[in-house]
């Protein structure tokens, strides 16, 4: 049995119950976690040196998996607030530095390259991202761009100097620091070092950065660079347990000539993506033939559509044919949610005998981070968990199809429907027709805003009634 110790980004459930439900797939493996007091939240940073003491009280760690943004800065939101000194905040990663190297354990590490949102909201940045925001993207984007293609850069913009030279500034520090874990993986500190590309675009100073840290490491066979952030810690889990086993997962697209198209929020193709999330996960890629499992790819043919932002993309279309052996199902059709379509030809088929796994969470790689890892993890089991597994796909199909693509449009527009008995009125329809597919009489679900926004929510399972006399089965959040 290993025992797993978590770092994670925030409070958030994709952040915090995620990775417990993926871990208790597998009986073999305890994943330990920090109080969820000792985390941040959206307007909190994390109490660092709460969590700095808690990693120093651990004993018999096999394995840490540390988001390092949340021990320097205090999560991944406040290192784009961050005011702190570079100084101050090394401090803080050498006291982490000096706790681990008291331990005999593998250590999986990831810091996020610091992301440039391309709208004007300052919900997770500065203050000054509600003017500036989409202004600083295209100063970012245009001066990257013109680098590359070696042409004249007009350096002119009517962003505020003093905005311009603190966002800079704040960026310069972030990557200096991400330079030092480099550092720190050359002494041996990390087993794996994961820089995340966070809500990237073709060209930008992220971009740029992030190529830089590619190059110094370019001798370091433990360093990655990854499209992607919140899934990364999901990931690295699947790694510490998975990377010996050489699951040999098979990609089958449904839109197979469409994928070199590069999704929302990413810099490389959707090909590019599946693989190096497999690769990073600790499984092999492999053709149908030779596999062990397959990632069934919902891709977008055109343009990937965005929920949130009202983007469409056509629907899924046609007769789906299931895989005949093992196989798990990435749905990144759009990005902050499912394809309807796809999850009503999914809920036809009456045999999921052969079923590991799906997901439709955010961006695609969050969608292809989350369903890999749950995936490789139950599939690898020595010892595995059915129950588990049930209770992490209905929380998806919740999450991921009934809220995000269908409850949130209706209740987003209206501030006065951001309450949690609302929001169970509106999902209890979906959850009536999620029972069939999981051959189950009914669920005890709750829900919550868990930020207070429309953005996420989390959904807390009680019980699960299959459809068996006088039998009903307890799960534990």
């Amino acid at each position: 049995m290993s025992k797993i110790a978590l770092i994670p980004i925030d409070n958030r459930p994709v952040c915090y119950q995620l990775p417990a439900q993926i871990v208790h797939q597998a009986k073999e493996h305890e994943l330990v976690l920090p109080d969820i007091n000792l985390m941040g939240s959206l307007y909190e940073n994390a109490d660092i040196e709460g969590l700095l003491d808690w990693l120093n009280s651990l004993k018999n760690i096999d394995i840490f998996v540390i988001t390092l943004d949340t021990l320097a800065y205090g999560g991944l939101i406040p290192s784009r607030r961050s005011n702190d000194d570079i100084n101050v905040i090394k401090n803080k990663i050498d006291k982490l530095v000096s706790i681990l190297k008291k331990h005999s354990s593998k250590v999986y590490a990831f810091s996020s390259i610091m992301r440039i949102s391309n709208n004007n909201i300052n919900e997770e940045e500065k203050e000054y991202w509600k003017d500036y925001g989409t202004k600083i993207f295209e100063y970012s984007y245009n001066l990257h761009k013109a680098k590359v293609q070696g042409a004249e850069f007009n350096v002119e913009t009517d962003i505020p100097e003093e905005i311009l030279a603190d966002y800079l500034k704040t960026r310069a520090r972030n990557f200096e620091l991400n330079k030092y874990y480099i550092e720190l993986e050359k002494q041996g500190i990390f087993d794996t070092l994961v820089f995340s590309k966070d809500d990237c675009a073709e060209f930008g100073l992220n971009v740029e950065e992030a190529n830089i840290l590619k190059e110094l490491a370019k001798d370091e066979k433990n360093i990655f660079i990854k499209t992607g952030a919140d899934e990364i810690p999901l990931t690295l889990i699947s790694r510490a347990i998975n990377k010996q086993k050489h699951i040999k997962v098979a990609p089958i697209f449904l839109n197979a000539d469409s994928i070199n198209k590069i999704s929302k929020y990413e810099d490389i193709s959707v090909e590019e993506s599946v693989k190096s999330q497999i690769e990073l996960a600790g499984g092999v890629v492999v053709d149908e033939k030779n596999s062990d499992i397959i990632l069934l790819v919902n891709n977008f043919k055109n343009q990937q559509g965005e929920l949130v932002m009202n983007i469409e993309e056509p629907l899924f279309q046609g007769e789906l044919t299931l895989p005949d052996k093992p196989y798990f199902i990435a749905d990144i059709l759009n990005a902050n949610g499912s394809d309807n379509n796809f999850v009503k030809a999914l809920m036809s088929k009456t045999n999921l005998k052969e079923f590991y796994g799906y997901a439709a969470w955010n961006t695609t790689g969050n969608t292809l981070g989350s369903s890999i890892s749950a995936a490789l993890t139950y599939f690898g089991a020595k010892f595995p968990d059915k129950h588990a597994f049930q209770n992490l796909q209905l929380t998806r199909f919740l999450d991921d199809w009934a809220y995000q693509a269908n409850v949130r449009k209706i209740l987003k527009d209206n501030p006065d429907n951001l309450s949690d008995d609302i929001l169970k009125t509106y999902m209890q329809e979906y959850e009536n027709q999620i029972f069939n597919l999981f051959n189950l009489e009914k669920i005890k679900a709750d829900y919550e805003y868990p930020w207070n926004r429309f953005f996420e929510i989390k959904v807390s399972l009680s019980k699960i009634y299959v459809k068996l006399p006088f039998v009903d089965i307890l799960f534990y959040e």
